[in-house]
């Protein structure tokens, strides 16, 4: 009872700390114009704040901004521009205060302008506390503010930002003003644009709120597999939560070159340009997870935030566990417990290294994201799922549009389970680095699917021939995918002579999974086994048909050239089958030495924007495995190494690093020099001089 009270005690007084506050913003009203030629904004902004008590200085967090016109309830006030905040020192007074000013500036972060002037996206990433970097707002997220933003731009594209959206206003014949309003408070790091080329469809759910998904004009035909199932995991979050969906509409857009898989701006989620998929792709690479977990953020996270980075797992911990229920309903339990499985499995991975509890600001995302789904899920399994879902519901409601902590989230838990020991769970699973992997296995205890995974993991060290009989009456069973491609994965060194008939049994399968294990773990391909190979030419996978592709180029030397004109027109998942074709069309004989010069040149363009890191990236990968002189791969590696994506920037650097360390390289670099940009130039001569 000591424990329960302590906890209340906290609860309230955090609550009276965030409603009265000395200084409270209530509303922003902006008007912005983005310029992706000058890659600026400028605008006008208007924030309604109320003072409790007259303190010395207030500030609105802005990195590197120029402001005019500030003005504090209509008059001319006194500023400080410190570079990274606006700073007011006179002219408000108690109670309801208005402050206005115009503003520029020239992001070098959060604000991204992606593209070519003639195909470009513009769109903002401002996870943690980045939005002042394009908007004067502030990166405490314990100051919840009522956004209404009006963006003003280029009519021939389509703007997007958070909540309901007025009718656009025509300004003139090429530019419109797109209004778009909450009527909620926020944290300022969840304010959002996207700007580009997009399309919608719309549906609604059976509570009435109007899902809005986008996509790229040139990817009008790819909306059902790109978002599959998003009605059905909305209403079963709905469900699941117990909480009606916060917010007014739900809105989701792709943007290339994200930074992460998904960001949860409030009403708005932008995820990675990647997850667009047809109904092949979809096989390969789905945005579902992606999709339920940003998604879950609405209620945790955005409609309830954590205080600080101390309490992230609430945020991250809880939109992965409940990403997982999501799929669990779409799926089957199986699914549910394997994806447990491989969360724990990573988790015992790392924790030689992952030495932070969750309850640190130093975690990893490992920790914050899966331990914290983890500890969800045991936290769920013993107290039973009923009460779980009426906690995390009083928990919900009660800190609505607030900011709230572990322990006010634990006190919930407590009220509905009052013998459960608390203290206990929180030292054990929040308190506490590393992970308990032989402690979990009782939560995955009683699914067949785990035990039949469990037997044949532990064969590993068992000879084929003393587990062949059960390995192949069990790819003849209806157990689960997991456990078909663990044995052909452990099996991948037995001669194919003598795992022929599991082989073929793989193969009649059907699963697409079970059949891409059979392309990865089979390696030269016998002339007996040919016809049933090529099948997988046909899959629905564009994995499993670029590995079969190559293996059966590399099996049979005189079919080459007939393998390199069937994939001619293949384009695949992130164009994987029409680099492949490139690749083949460059290194079989017989091929026309004007075709090779044709494939060099759409690798070539395959190697810049307007095209995604992951293409440019296997594109330069290829000019250079293949030993291909290219000055435009040149380039586009030094560009790389300019990219806002650190993954593409550190590839780029590996890569120019290389090349400087060989007289050669470093002479074909200094032979395009006068060729480059003044800004691609001062790049290079940087790495020159580290390199000397």
């Amino acid at each position: 009872m000591k424990l329960y009270l302590s906890f209340l005690l906290f609860s309230i007084t955090s609550l009276y700390a965030q409603q009265f506050p000395t200084v409270d913003f209530i509303k922003c009203n902006a008007y912005v114009k983005p310029d992706f030629n000058e890659k600026s904004i400028s605008g006008t902004v208007e924030y309604e704040f109320v003072v409790h008590k007259k303190p010395d200085t207030i500030s609105i967090d802005a990195v590197a901004m120029d402001f005019d016109e500030v003005k504090i309830n209509g008059k001319n006030a006194k500023f400080v521009n410190s570079g990274k905040a606006l700073k007011l020192f006179k002219g408000y007074k108690k109670g309801k205060n208005k402050v206005t000013f115009h503003y520029s500036a020239k992001p070098k972060q959060t604000l991204y302008f992606v593209g070519t002037p003639e195909d470009y996206q513009i769109w903002t990433q401002g996870q943690g506390k980045y939005t002042s970097h394009w908007l004067p707002s502030f990166d405490d997220v314990n100051e919840k503010v009522i956004f209404n933003l009006n963006i003003d731009f280029n009519s021939r594209y389509d703007v997007l930002s958070n909540g309901l959206i007025s009718s656009p206003l025509v300004s003139d014949a090429n530019e419109t003003i797109w209004s778009y309003s909450m009527k909620k408070p926020m944290a300022s790091y969840l304010v959002m644009l996207a700007i580009g080329n997009f399309v919608e469809q719309t549906e609604i759910t059976s509570s009435g709120t109007i899902l809005e998904y986008h996509l790229d004009r040139k990817d009008s035909l790819k909306f059902e597999p790109t978002y599959r199932h998003s009605k059905q995991i909305f209403e079963f979050l709905e469900q699941e939560i117990g909480i009606k969906y916060p917010w007014e509409v739900y809105r989701q857009v792709p943007v290339r070159d994200f930074l992460y898989a998904g960001m949860e701006n409030t009403t708005s989620t932008i995820f990675a340009q990647d997850f667009v998929v047809d109904s092949i792709g979809y096989n390969d690479k789905r945005y579902l997870n992606v999709n339920a977990h940003e998604l879950a953020h609405q209620w945790f996270g955005d409609l309830v935030t954590a205080t600080s980075g101390v309490h992230h797992w609430l945020q991250e911990g809880f939109a992965t566990y409940y990403a997982l229920l999501a799929e669990q309903s779409v799926f089957g339990d199986d699914y549910f417990y394997y994806q447990l499985w491989e969360m724990a499995r990573q988790l015992e991975q790392a924790k030689a290294t992952d030495t932070e509890p969750i309850l640190s600001e130093k975690a990893s995302s490992l920790t914050y994201y899966k331990k914290g789904a983890w500890a969800l899920h045991a936290l769920r399994s013993d107290i039973g799922a009923e009460n779980f879902k009426k906690a995390v519901k009083t928990y919900l409601e009660k800190y609505a549009y607030k900011n709230v902590n572990t322990d006010e989230f634990l006190a919930e838990i407590q009220k509905v389970s009052p013998d459960y020991n608390i203290a206990s769970f929180k030292k054990n699973w929040l308190e506490t680095a590393g992970f308990d992997f032989e402690g979990i296995q009782k939560y995955l205890e009683g699914n067949s699917f785990i035990e039949q995974f469990y037997e044949v993991i532990n064969s590993y060290q068992i000879p084929f021939a003393d587990k062949k009989e059960r390995y192949e009456a069990l790819m003849q069973s209806d157990v689960y995918t997991p456990v078909k491609t663990e044995i052909l994965y452990q099996c991948k060194s037995v001669p194919l002579k003598e795992k022929q008939h599991l082989i073929e049994l793989a193969m009649a399968t059907g699963n697409i999974k079970v059949r891409q294990a059979v392309a990865q773990t089979v390696g030269f391909i016998p002339s007996t086994f040919q016809d049933s190979f090529e099948t997988l030419l046909k899959d629905k996978s564009y994995i499993t048909r670029e590995i079969a592709l190559f293996k059966l180029w590399k099996s049979f030397k005189d079919l080459q050239y007939q393998y390199t004109e069937m994939s001619n027109g293949w384009e695949g998942l992130n164009y994987n089958l029409k680099i492949a074709n490139l690749t083949l069309k460059l290194v079989t004989k017989g091929i026309d030495p004007n075709t090779k010069i044709e494939a060099i040149a759409e690798l070539e363009s395959l190697t810049k924007a307007p095209y995604e890191m992951i293409v440019r990236e296997s594109a330069i990968e290829t000019l250079l495995t293949l030993k291909i002189p290219s000055e435009q791969n040149l380039i586009s590696i030094l560009d790389a190494t300019m990219h806002h994506k650190w993954q593409f920037v550190k590839f780029g650097k590996d890569k120019i690093r290389r090349l400087l360390s060989d007289e050669k390289g470093r002479q074909d670099y200094l032979a395009i020099q006068p060729k480059l940009s003044e800004k691609q130039q001062e790049r290079l001569a940087q790495f020159l001089k580290e390199t000397e």
